[in-house]
């Protein structure tokens, strides 16, 4: 009796550069980023952009970025939807964990920003991970214990939440004002 092996595609940085629009590489499969996120995805991260730039306006070293690069291995680069950086890039793209990602959920990307992401930035060891559910108008807040494991520190609609970075960089975000 014959077993059918199946095949899968394992790509790399070196093939990711010359690829046309966006795409994440998770573990050597591509995911693709398109088409680009609907207008209220881009309105939340938008609005999460100007609170966190007002609140770190005074912070001489972490900066809010919208979607980055981010290469954690040669065969994973992915591309939060936010995220807070609290050193210098010296490359095309991030190859450090950031202090803060963000994730907004879409139909099509919910399960992989809930699991696969969860479990990447968790081990990267990237120190709060934010979910947002733009139909819910909901936001999970997680942050890294001691032991190296996501806790969920704060959910809900209508929350506020004070979030602590390297230099003592403290930002004080009222979520009510992204949607």
């Amino acid at each position: 009796m014959s077993v059918a092996v199946k095949i899968l595609p394992h790509y790399t940085y070196n093939e990711w550069v010359k690829w046309e629009g966006r795409w994440e590489i998770i573990d050597g499969i591509p995911y693709a980023m398109s088409p680009a996120p609907i207008l209220r995805h881009q309105h939340i991260a938008n609005n999460l952009g100007v609170e966190f730039g007002i609140a770190l306006k005074k912070c001489k070293h972490c900066k809010a970025l919208q979607a980055s690069d981010y290469k954690i291995a040669d065969d994973i680069i992915i591309q939060p939807d936010f995220l807070i950086v609290c050193k210098g890039i010296t490359k095309q793209y991030l190859d450090y964990p950031p202090a803060l990602v963000v994730e907004i959920l879409s139909p099509s990307t919910a399960l992989k920003d809930r699991h696969t992401k969860f479990g990447i930035y968790e081990k990267e060891k990237v120190c709060y991970y934010l979910i947002i559910d733009p139909q819910k108008e909901e936001i999970e807040i997680y942050l890294l214990n001691k032991e190296g494991a996501y806790e969920l520190a704060l959910q809900g609609k209508n929350i506020s939440y004070t979030f602590t970075f390297e230099d003592e960089c403290n930002a004080g975000i009222d979520f009510t004002e992204i949607w």
